[in-house]
């Protein structure tokens, strides 16, 4: 990964970092209706750590991008 790629990334993670935050400020004034963003929210965040333990522990992903698609 070249620096390029780092700063892209990097800024990138930032503004999802702040939409999220804002989404949250804005649930937050929303009380009542927004608790259904709140549980929107934490299913994703469930289905995103289950994909990244799946994706994290599958060693054969990891040898077929290595190895095999060069």
């Amino acid at each position: 990964m070249d620096t390029y790629e780092k700063v892209g990334y990097s800024c990138l993670g930032a503004v999802a970092v702040l939409y999220l935050a804002a989404m949250v400020a804005g649930m937050i004034a929303a009380f009542p209706f927004g608790l259904v963003g709140f549980v929107l929210l934490f299913g994703l965040g469930v289905l995103f750590v289950k994909v990244l333990k799946e994706r994290l522990r599958n060693k054969e992903d990891d040898y077929y991008s290595k190895k095999i698609d060069r």
